[in-house]
């Protein structure tokens, strides 16, 4: 069947309309409550949110379905994606849900959902809460004296700092050290700037009025202009910034300059390799990461298998094959040994860490090989498929010959949004230039007719 709610990353889209609707968030919480209702005990279910104005009708929505099915339901409130799939380990829940469109504007949202294990559900359970949600559900409905209740949690925010906090070594504290943060006045706002200045930071905070409205707007990981310049302003030692749901993190040195996903994956995995924690002899990443990664692991003895684009496939080949380190190029860096999805904080106290025990400034410690050349650029299809073109595609294999065996090219459809993204890269930062301007001359021209 092909699937008309999940995408690679839960459901997705504009609030208010298909697939986030109230209707469809009440069917997903009914059909999911439903899977996972098994056995005689008290059935639970976690659900965060993170800051936007549409999370008051999911999140409504979401609690109605599961407590006519008969689950318990405690609402976590503006809450970080990693938090949520931490509590619903923690308060042995049978499951957790996360209402956030990650770094998307205030106008989507979305619905991401944890099995009782912290980790998102496989294809299989997706697939079966689809076909649930899209027939007819009356059957699963609970007896009057079996509804659900549904109440507010609170201390929230104090466990996961306190999680957070004990992912580092006791002894490491970031006293002396000025850091900028920026919340993109999401999830996050409150827990990241308190958590570093716990340990000891200078903390200058951004992103953290979110008013139902601001989420991600001109802040955060998906713009972090304004972080690199309060950086400089503030003569600060590096820079965090997070994304709306804080599952993805980018960072900033001294000088203001940008180090993304790959450049951390290195970080940690050289820091990791030295001191023999990291597992499986290599770090998984996405098709998007830079050939410059895998040259510099490569040189380390260590491998880069690569995936689809999604955390959700890196985590999955991480469980697989033993791996404990696997990430994205945006900043989606998932540690296993701690967290059972992206976490933007633990990921930037691990960068911390290691600044720490350096003594060196950002700018040398996080910056570890030189990226290949690297071009990435998004077209709109309208709904039509450029890629069933006999043009397009001789186009593309045109353009593959051209790049050889020292370069790389991707074509893929985005899962989220009616998007076809092209990237190359090679040693040839000219043509790599060309090849994505030719494929995507193609494709406008495909879709154009």
């Amino acid at each position: 069947m092909s699937r008309k709610l999940f995408g690679t990353d839960g459901i997705r889209g504009q609030a208010n309309s298909a697939p986030m609707t109230a209707d469809i968030a009440l069917r997903v919480g009914m059909a999911a409550g439903s899977l996972f209702t098994k056995g005689a005990h008290r059935h639970r279910v976690v659900i965060g949110k993170d800051t936007r104005l549409s999370g008051y009708v999911v999140e409504s929505a979401l609690v109605a379905g599961f407590t006519s099915v008969g689950m318990d339901v405690f609402q976590l409130g503006p809450t970080p994606t990693p938090a949520v799939a931490m509590l619903t380990r923690s308060l042995r829940a049978d499951l957790g849900v996360m209402i956030s469109a990650s770094h998307n504007p205030y106008q989507d949202n979305g619905i991401k959902i944890f099995g009782p294990d912290g980790y998102k559900l496989s294809d299989d359970d997706e697939k079966h809460i689809e076909e649930q949600v899209l027939g007819e559900m009356n059957a699963n409905l609970a007896a009057p004296d079996k509804m659900g209740r549904a109440k507010r949690l609170d201390g929230v925010f104090d466990r996961y700092i306190e999680y957070a906090k004990r992912t580092l070594d006791r002894n490491i504290r970031l006293d002396g050290l000025k850091v900028v943060v920026d919340c993109a006045h999401g999830a996050a706002y409150r827990v990241a700037p308190q958590s570093l200045w716990e340990l000891g930071a200078d903390v200058v905070a951004l992103g953290i009025e979110p008013n139902g409205f601001n989420i991600n707007k001109d802040c955060g990981s998906t713009a972090p202009d304004a972080l690199c310049r309060k950086v400089r302003a503030a003569g600060a030692d590096i820079g965090i910034a997070l994304d709306g749901d804080a599952d993805r993190v980018l960072i900033a040195d001294e000088n203001g300059e940008l180090i993304d996903g790959d450049q951390l994956l290195a970080v940690i995995a050289e820091n990791w390799a030295r001191g023999g924690r990291l597992a499986g002899g290599g770090v998984v990443a996405t098709v998007m990461s830079n050939l410059g990664l895998e040259r510099f692991l490569g040189g380390l003895g260590l491998s880069l298998p690569r995936t689809p684009v999604g955390d959700r496939y890196v985590v999955e080949r991480m469980r697989a094959e033993g791996y404990n380190l696997g990430g994205e190029q945006s900043g989606h860096i998932v540690m296993s040994d701690y967290t059972t999805t992206g976490d933007g904080l633990v990921t930037a106290l691990q960068i911390l860490s290691v600044v720490i025990a350096s003594g060196k400034p950002v700018s040398e410690v996080c910056k570890r090989f030189m990226p290949v050349p690297q071009v990435l650029k998004s077209i709109r299809t309208n709904g039509s498929r450029p890629l069933e073109n006999s043009a397009v595609q001789d186009c593309i294999e045109k353009n593959r010959l051209r790049l050889g065996n020292g370069g790389r090219l991707l074509i893929r459809p985005s899962g989220t949004e009616p998007v076809i993204r092209v990237m190359a890269e090679g040693d040839d930062e000219t043509l790599v230039n060309s090849v994505v301007g030719d494929i995507i001359e193609a494709i406008q021209s495909a879709t154009a007719h």
